[in-house]
């Protein structure tokens, strides 16, 4: 398993690249899952408009006013908190590649960095305000097409998915969230998929109301996009060993499997990232030592290879099926 980059090119490609720790395999896929997901929805949307079911909405902008106190304070707190971890994570590179999770989201920082970062982001976007500037600021009409909010709806998508998901998690395992709220709200293990789900459909959906998308239409033009986006996150799942794998197995592999190599069947996960299992003999690593005794069935694997299939059913039916919902719908019966 690869808990992070680093250990992929180390294995495969016999690279060592120290700062690679800093990018989770996990993280590296649910972004990659994002991506895909959001290319999808905005072809989706496109072709919605381009057949008439969607149409453009109007939104008014007003340009040439001078830079607010809040846009000011808005650009110096983000430029403080980048700041504030930049440059300790300059002085404390090792430390950060080595637990990138812990070390974001702790207090430390170097003051002086924030402070100098929020001066400079203050200063630019003053700057920038400046040049726009009009004599007299003026209202803009402009038409905002559906697909040109699919980086919005992507965003709130990430963040409410991200809450939900805790939430019902935290809901689900009481216990361990009461012994420990703040380990448990701030820790990154430990989410339930639906949780995700129905939070982010519920503020999409409000979201997709105020720019007039109709909901069935919002919904069925996102549900290829989720099924890919879900079958892109579990090799994620799989390739960090994130502990979302299946019951112990050890039943023989099957003679029609013989041509498969064992794993497909029944996995160990060594080097899982949540350092499940035993220790694995001789194992020389620093971290994630550990491997599954008994093995499991490799789960998150038949879980992308179905979803990937599902998502080339429902990308295929997107144009045959007419009335609004019916898409979605069959997502949700798969």
């Amino acid at each position: 398993m690869y808990p992070s980059l680093y250990y992929a090119f180390k294995d495969l490609l016999g690279i060592d690249l120290p700062f690679l720790k800093m990018i989770q395999m996990f993280g590296f896929f649910v972004a990659l899952a994002f991506l895909a997901a959001a290319y999808f929805w905005t072809k989706e949307l496109k072709r919605k408009e381009d057949e008439g079911l969607l149409s453009a909405g109007t939104t008014k902008t007003l340009k040439g006013q001078k830079a607010t106190s809040s846009e000011l304070f808005f650009a110096g707190l983000v430029g403080f908190l980048i700041g504030y971890k930049l440059l300790y994570i300059v002085f404390n590179f090792s430390a950060f590649t080595e637990n990138t999770q812990g070390f974001l989201l702790s207090t430390d920082g170097n003051l002086l960095g924030g402070i100098l970062v929020a001066a400079l982001s203050v200063y630019l976007k003053y700057k920038e305000k400046e040049k726009m500037k009009l004599a007299v600021p003026v209202w803009v009409e402009e038409s905002v097409h559906p697909h040109q909010l699919v980086g919005n709806m992507t965003l709130i998508a990430a963040l409410t998915g991200l809450l939900g998901a805790k939430i019902f998690h935290n809901l689900e395992n009481w216990d361990t969230f009461v012994a420990d709220p703040v380990g448990a709200l701030l820790s990154f293990d430990g989410l339930t998929m639906y949780g995700g789900l129905i939070l982010a459909s519920i503020t999409l959906i409000i979201y997709g109301r105020k720019n007039n998308i109709p909901t069935p239409h919002l919904i069925d033009s996102a549900a290829p996009s989720l099924m890919i986006g879900y079958a892109i996150g579990r090799i994620g799942c799989h390739l960090s060993g994130d502990g979302d794998w299946g019951i112990d197995n050890l039943a023989p592999k099957p003679s029609w499997l013989n041509w498969a190599p064992d794993w497909l069947w029944s996995y160990d996960y060594p080097h899982n990232v949540v350092n499940y299992g035993e220790p694995i003999a001789n194992c020389d690593a620093e971290r994630y030592c550990n491997h599954l005794v008994p093995p499991v069935f490799p789960t998150p694997f038949y879980e992308t290879l179905m979803c990937i299939f599902l998502f080339l059913i429902l990308w295929n039916l997107r144009k045959r099926i007419t009335t609004p919902g019916v898409l979605f719908s069959l997502y949700l019966i798969f």
